[in-house]
């Protein structure tokens, strides 16, 4: 009578996934595995939340979730797709290719088969690197209800993400954990008896617990991995006595804190728009924050000053006319002094603008005038202000000169006397009486509004208009 073999393979897979699990790292045996353990996220999973009624109503459609590094994407995942009680495959877009998708799809449809209420759902991290064939392939089997999709990326996906994948999905933004989201979770591995160290008689002081939470940066992966390292590489870790940290000691065991920044994704602009904004709002403060931000990351000073000076000229202008000089200054100081004394520079140029008074009355002028131009018919420069070789060139050509034609007058001579101004010309110069310039009351701009005021006056009255 012959025996049946048992494969080595399964008797000793228990023993092994247990081995596993021993030598994971504690951010991956501290990953949740329900809703309520996940940390932060309130505005997604709080009671009442979007994707918290889609989770428990068992409706759930494509999601794409994006948000910083750490904050939870494919654990989130993972826990929607147990939730759900839906079979869960994870591939990378940057790795996976048709012939793969393709597979998981029959995968799906097997499943379906064998049980209708056996669905799957597969996750794409970095799905904003997802081809074009790879999405042919996909978006029918979506459609279908075959499986569903869950995609995941750091950057917008209104701007990385194929727009056919977005326009099938619902998009959630996960945010970077708080300090004290950050905290909790730190203070739930020194409980877990399981997964954590519990076990274990290991004692940490709130100071660095809070050390933690601040320099991960509302990562709770970087948080955690310190606090292995700390109680790793405690002394008393391998005679399993009891192991304290304290600040110190978590300080060491914790990387310095990554700006998690791109220079040519949304980071770059939002701490570019937030720099601008807080300049236009004249709060230096603010100003030095996103300034240093962007200098600490390795932001090009060069492409900080082009914002200054572009700055000075829309959000100041002749309210205070050394803005725009000084952005210039800054500009030119920066490409010849680098990095890292040209912070000091930018630090200099970005607090005078702050406390400039602030105008916009050229912008507005310029745009009032450019609409014109666009959007009205053209006026022909009227004869008397032309060049005066197109004057004699016109006289001409009509055969004899206008004698009824209007002269030019010359402003230093016949215009009429202003005490702000000295002459003023009260000659038509656009053929139409128009006002694109409205300066502000604001710092210098006050006394050309002054100047203005009398000008357009004077001009008036030679028309025989009331000013």
């Amino acid at each position: 009578m012959g025996r049946t073999l048992v494969p080595m393979s399964d008797l000793w897979r228990a023993r092994r996934e247990e081995r596993r699990a021993r030598v994971q790292a504690l951010a991956v045996r501290m990953r949740p595995t329900t809703l309520d353990e996940i940390a932060g996220q309130r505005h997604i999973l709080g009671p009442g939340k979007l994707l918290r009624r889609l989770v428990t109503a068992g409706t759930l459609g494509s999601i794409i979730l994006h948000g910083p590094p750490g904050t939870g994407k494919t654990t989130l995942a993972g826990v929607i797709a147990a939730s759900t009680k839906r079979r869960f495959i994870s591939e990378n877009a940057a790795g996976v290719g048709v012939a793969r998708v393709r597979e998981v799809i029959d995968e799906a449809e097997r499943a379906l088969e064998g049980d209708p209420a056996e669905r799957t759902v597969l996750f794409l991290d970095e799905v904003h690197r997802f081809s074009r064939a790879q999405q042919d392939v996909l978006l029918a089997a979506v459609e279908r209800g075959t499986l569903t999709l869950i995609g995941a990326t750091t950057e917008n996906p209104l701007l990385s993400v194929n727009s056919a994948l977005v326009s099938r999905s619902t998009l959630l933004r996960l945010e970077p954990l708080s300090t004290e989201d950050i905290i909790a979770v730190l203070r739930r591995a020194l409980a877990d008896k399981e997964r954590g160290y519990g076990q274990r008689d290991v004692r940490v002081s709130d100071d660095a617990l809070s050390a933690w939470a601040k320099l991960s940066d509302g990562d709770a992966r970087r948080a955690l991995t310190a606090l292995e390292v700390a109680v790793l590489s405690h002394p008393a870790h391998a005679d399993g006595g009891m192991i304290e940290i304290d600040l110190a000691a978590a300080q060491d065991s914790i990387q310095l804190k990554a700006a998690a920044y791109d220079q040519t994704g949304d980071e770059h602009y939002d701490c570019a728009s937030a720099f601008i904004k807080s300049l236009r709002a004249s709060d230096p403060d603010a100003g030095l924050y996103w300034l240093a931000r962007m200098l600490d990351a390795g932001e090009d000073p060069r492409f900080i000053a082009r914002r200054m000076a572009i700055l000075a000229s829309e959000d100041i202008g002749n309210a205070d006319p050394r803005a725009i000089m000084v952005a210039q200054a800054t500009w030119e100081l920066v490409e010849r002094i680098g990095m890292p004394e040209a912070r000091i520079t930018l630090a200099q140029c970005c607090t005078y603008l702050a406390l400039s008074p602030k105008s916009n009355a050229s912008y507005e002028g310029i745009e009032a005038a450019l609409n014109d131009v666009r959007n009205n018919p053209t006026r022909a420069v009227p004869t008397h202000i032309k060049d005066r070789r197109v004057r004699k060139a016109g006289q001409m050509s009509a055969g004899s000169r206008d004698e009824n034609a209007q002269r030019y007058e010359y402003t230093h001579e016949t215009g009429a006397q202003s005490d702000l101004l000295g002459r003023v010309g009260t000659q038509d110069y656009m053929g139409v009486s128009v006002e694109y310039y409205q300066p502000t009351q604001n710092g210098h701009e006050a006394q050309l509004a002054a100047r203005l005021a009398q000008a357009r006056a004077l001009r008036a009255g030679a028309r025989g208009e009331q000013p």
